[in-house]
């Protein structure tokens, strides 16, 4: 072989070596960075992000505090999850897409919240989020009614918001507009439906109070511990807090009214009621069906 031959060759074969050690390293300087698109498909609903003053009008409709703990199913790019890290929250997102649960790790990090804001991979419905005292979503009705039953066994008092979409015949408790977009927000109520039975003094007959319920919607009927029927008036479910007010007719001299607050607590309620001179009176209600 000719010496420029041989030099050639080498010379071919040291810039094959050098190109091969330098390809890694520039293909992976032009790697690009995932970024969602719009419209984007997803398991069960397309991408279309919350807009930012209505993420926080969400969370002000679900009064969030640092004390709270907040979980946002199908958390996309994760920017309701790292507001709510911004007010001091521990928050959760759960996303079935990994490429945006990544994104939000590291939208997080950008942002200086990674120690309140977490996410995982995952899928809602299996999911276990009971432990959370506020829950915000965008899904479609058909996946909030889905996910109803889940949220109505729920720690009474727990906060839900959702962006645009309703829970079918669950009324919500507040409904907001922004820029043309709507919240919605509900408080899981306790469940109260049944007979409860108390008496103010030791030895008398026991008032009875008959409640159905839809919701927080409560109605009912009342038996008052003198045997005559009393109107049950004004009756309200928070959370766990009820209000009502108990009219006994007692003919020409007029009605004595009774109002009563309460906490709901499995099959009893512990409250006060107010008697005619403005004084409060405790009492305890059981739930005997």
């Amino acid at each position: 072989m000719h010496s420029f031959t041989l030099h050639a060759t080498r010379l071919i074969a040291a810039l094959l070596a050098v190109t091969a050690f330098t390809l890694p390293a520039a293909a992976q300087t032009t790697t690009k960075e995932y970024t969602p698109q719009v419209g984007q498909e997803g398991k069960d609903v397309i991408w279309v992000p919350t807009p930012q003053a209505l993420v926080e009008k969400m969370l002000d409709m679900a009064k969030l505090t640092p004390k709270d703990i907040h979980y946002d199913l199908g958390s996309g790019d994760g920017r309701t999850v790292i507001t709510a890290a911004k007010r001091g929250v521990q928050a959760v997102g759960v996303e079935f897409n990994p490429d945006m649960a990544a994104l939000s790790e590291r939208n997080a990090a950008k942002e200086g919240v990674t120690a309140k804001a977490k996410f995982i991979n995952g899928d809602i419905f299996q999911t276990d989020f009971s432990h959370a005292t506020v829950v915000t979503l965008y899904l479609l009705p058909s996946l909030n009614l889905k996910l109803r039953p889940t949220i109505l066994k729920m720690k009474p008092g727990t906060r839900v918001v959702s962006h645009a979409f309703s829970m079918d015949d669950w009324q919500p408790d507040q409904t907001e507009n922004v820029e043309g977009r709507t919240a919605y927000l509900w408080i899981v109520p306790a469940q109260v439906e049944g007979t409860w039975r108390w008496n103010v003094t030791p030895g008398q007959k026991e008032t009875e109070l008959v409640l159905r319920q839809q919701f927080q919607n409560v109605e009912g009927l009342v038996k008052l511990d003198n045997g005559k029927m009393g109107q049950l008036r004004n009756v309200k479910l928070v959370g766990d807090q009820v209000s009502f007010s108990i009219i006994e007719i007692t003919g020409y001299s007029g009605n004595t009214r009774r109002d009563y607050t309460g906490r709901v607590s499995g099959n009893t309620i512990q409250g006060t009621f107010k008697i005619g001179d403005g004084s409060e009176v405790k009492w305890t209600a059981t739930r005997a069906n």
